[in-house]
């Protein structure tokens, strides 16, 4: 045999080792994703027991696993996101807080929003047992398989968004449109607006003020040790209201006056914490952007956790607020949900579903949030956290429902587009573009006219990528209907199926 044959040879058996190793790679997760549903149908099983009951429950807990996977994969990359595209965290090391800050909110404090699942969306939830089990098990499935096609596509969107709509599909296939609570949908509906903007604005005014405080100063150094630690105030500050009302809600529910006085607590702690912190990380620190920003990069990851903890604590009832429905509906024999039991191992299903999710599915919405949109930093990614965190509290005191996903994306909207805006003023005063990376070999020959005009378009592609407003924003509005559809049509299959 010849080298050049013997050569080939080596090629081809070298090629399809790497092509086994790149197919057990993509076979692994949704391996492993198999193994916990099955483990959780088998739990299931044991904890309630041998009944006429338990193979639907079985079913409903194979089908809330896999909506908690789906959660994981789809909800937390908006929490992490902003860390990983600012650099401030490893992929790796974003997936290992988020888990564990996930799993701990869902584990300590979630669940408290199960019964608002059915109670709040239907004007007349007391149904027979039976056609109460089906909507719930239609509404889980719908949802589940909605925010897959939007992971899969690589769209954020809400969980709680497709749930509700999972819910008012099945119950007006059961019960006609009658049976829907019109107020609380298009108070849904019109989150689709309040949350992105409000999170975009409240991001944008937050980069303006640390820019007129500290980046755009002369001596960004000192500037830096003095208002840096007033961000990390606020941002305890408003952590430990946000953690108070709505993290801690299920073993701990505080008025505002108390959870306001916990703010002010917790952020003086925060700037005495943080004072002494600054001065030394910025000692022989250059007197550069680049470089004052690494002093947001902690406060950010930390922000980073309590927002996951919180998520955990709150959208866990995505994945197991129908499922506790049938569960109690099951073991009671009857339609009423004003009083849904929530047993441990079904909360337990949920907190899993949703870190394994993370880790087996997330990294590609991760990557869509934090690096696809625009180009983030550590002090616009901390933007981003902060507003998240502020948009929440401001619609909870003017009790307003609003979606944790659409204020994350939109306040990395909002920081792209109030840059694309600093870039655009900037480059109107300037007769020729100044930005080296602007200027292509195309321009150098160019009138100043064009060159400008050019650049223009360069900043505009490369601050906030348009094909990603207009994609996440048209998977935001179909959420709901769609996830009804399908759940109308799951409706009438599933009561054939069990009859």
């Amino acid at each position: 045999m010849s080298k050049s044959a013997l050569d080939k040879d080596l090629q081809r058996v070298s090629g399809l080792e790497t092509a086994t190793h790149d197919l057990s790679r993509s076979l692994a997760a949704p391996g492993i994703a198999l193994v916990f549903l099955l483990v959780a149908g088998v739990w299931a099983s044991f904890a309630v027991g041998q009944g006429p009951g338990t193979y639907v429950v079985v079913i409903a807990a194979l089908i809330a696993g896999y909506m908690a996977l789906n959660v994981g994969a789809n909800d937390v990359a908006n929490n992490m996101g902003p860390a990983v595209g600012s650099r401030a965290l490893t992929m790796v090391g974003a997936l290992i807080i988020a888990a564990i800050f996930e799993a701990a909110g869902a584990l300590l404090a979630g669940g408290d929003v199960v019964n608002t699942v059915a109670r709040d969306l239907l004007i007349s939830p007391e149904m027979d047992a039976r056609t109460f089990v089906v909507v719930m098990m239609s509404a889980l499935l719908a949802s589940a398989l909605w925010v897959n096609l939007a992971t899969y596509v690589g769209a954020p969107v809400s969980t709680t968004h497709a749930v509700v709509g999972g819910v008012l599909g099945a119950g007006i296939a059961s019960a006609g449109f009658a049976v829907v609570n019109w107020p609380t949908i298009g108070a849904v509906a019109m989150s689709w607006v309040i949350s992105p903007v409000m999170g975009g604005l409240l991001a944008a005014v937050f980069l303006v003020i640390i820019r007129a405080t500290i980046t755009t100063r002369l001596d960004k150094i000192t500037s830096a040790r003095v208002w840096v630690p007033v961000f990390v105030a606020v941002m305890a500050g408003v952590f430990a209201m946000y953690l108070a009302t709505k993290g801690l809600s299920r073993v701990w529910k505080p008025g505002w006056g108390i959870a306001f006085l916990l703010g002010i607590v917790f952020g003086c702690l925060g700037w005495v914490a943080a004072m002494p912190w600054v001065r030394h990380q910025s000692r022989h620190m250059e007197n550069r952007k680049k470089h004052v920003a690494n002093l947001f990069r902690l406060p950010l990851i930390v922000s980073a956790a309590l927002l996951s903890f919180a998520h955990g604590a709150n959208d866990v009832a995505n994945a197991i607020g129908p499922f506790a429905a049938i569960v109690t509906t099951i073991q009671t024999g009857h339609g009423e949900v004003a009083g849904i039991a929530l047993p441990f191992w079904v909360l337990a299903i949920g907190a899993i579903g949703i870190s394994l999710g993370l880790a087996l599915f997330g990294p590609r919405l991760i990557r869509t949030v934090g690096e696809q949109i625009t180009k983030l930093n550590e002090i616009r990614a901390f933007c981003a956290a902060l507003s998240a965190a502020v948009t929440v509290l401001i619609a909870s005191a003017l009790g307003m429902p609003v979606s944790s996903t659409h204020i994350a994306v939109g306040a990395v909207f909002g920081v792209g587009f109030l840059r694309e805006y600093i870039s655009r003023r900037d480059m109107e005063g300037t007769a020729v573009p100044v930005n080296a990376r602007l200027v292509d070999v195309d321009q150098l020959n160019a009138t100043p006219e064009e060159a400008l005009a050019n650049a223009r378009q360069v900043e505009t592609r490369l601050l906030v990528r348009r094909q990603h407003v207009y994609s996440i924003a048209a998977a935001w509005v179909i959420t709901v209907p769609a996830a009804a559809a399908v759940s109308a049509a799951l409706y009438f299959g599933l009561s054939l199926i069990l009859g």
